[in-house]
């Protein structure tokens, strides 16, 4: 097993052990020590110290959960899953600034965004969806009705049968349908307890 590879300049040479660039007069004592106290990474081909492998395992590249869904994937791109790519993390609505999952983001921003809210410039309900858009637009003046379409309105109007008149439930009625309600149930309760005693005397 050949210890050590030329370099062109024969000031260096590469150890095969770790391939890194080592002086010639000290290739053979560095060889020694690095075959026997260090090992190369299978995953990211760093030379780590052999009693430390197992700790560079766990600690770099064995796989960790995500704490808000449960997917097990490699530390290193645990930061990136929480911060971009969790369907469990917390974002903001772009209407209402709620936070919530972003697994529910979408179906929120559908109907928030259907909702409106009075421009005070032209004094018209905009969808918040289209809000953005309509500032850029909104020239401050309310939108002319057409007359054609004041004129159905008001013959609409016209048409409609008056509303009936409100019911006049006053105390003075409640009180008397209440009064009468128990009157009935006291009648009702004598007359009960009456035939009993009758049917005795019968007997």
């Amino acid at each position: 097993m050949a210890v050590a590879s030329h370099r062109p300049d024969d000031t260096t040479k590469i150890c095969t052990h770790c391939d890194r660039d080592i002086p010639i007069s000290n290739i053979d004592l560095h060889y020694a020590h690095c075959s026997r106290n260090l090992e190369k990474c299978k995953i990211c081909g760093d030379m780590v110290p052999i009693k430390h492998a197992d700790e560079h395992y766990t600690s770099t590249h064995a796989p960790v959960t995500c704490s808000l869904c449960s997917e097990e994937m490699t530390p290193e791109i645990l930061g990136v899953h929480k911060g971009e790519k969790c369907p469990k993390r917390i974002v903001t609505c772009d209407y209402c600034e709620f936070p919530l999952p972003a697994i529910d983001l979408f179906e929120h921003q559908e109907v928030c965004g259907n909702r409106t809210e009075l421009c005070h410039l032209c004094n018209r309900y905009i969808r918040l969806r289209e809000r953005a858009a309509h500032e850029v637009t909104c020239n401050g003046v309310p939108p002319e009705i057409p007359r054609a379409i004041r004129e159905a309105e008001r013959e609409r109007a016209a048409r409609r049968p008056p509303p009936p008149p409100p019911q006049d439930f006053s105390t003075r009625r409640l009180l008397f349908t209440i009064a009468i309600t128990g009157i009935a149930i006291l009648l009702g309760s004598l007359l009960f307890q009456r035939k009993p005693e009758d049917m005795t005397q019968v007997n």
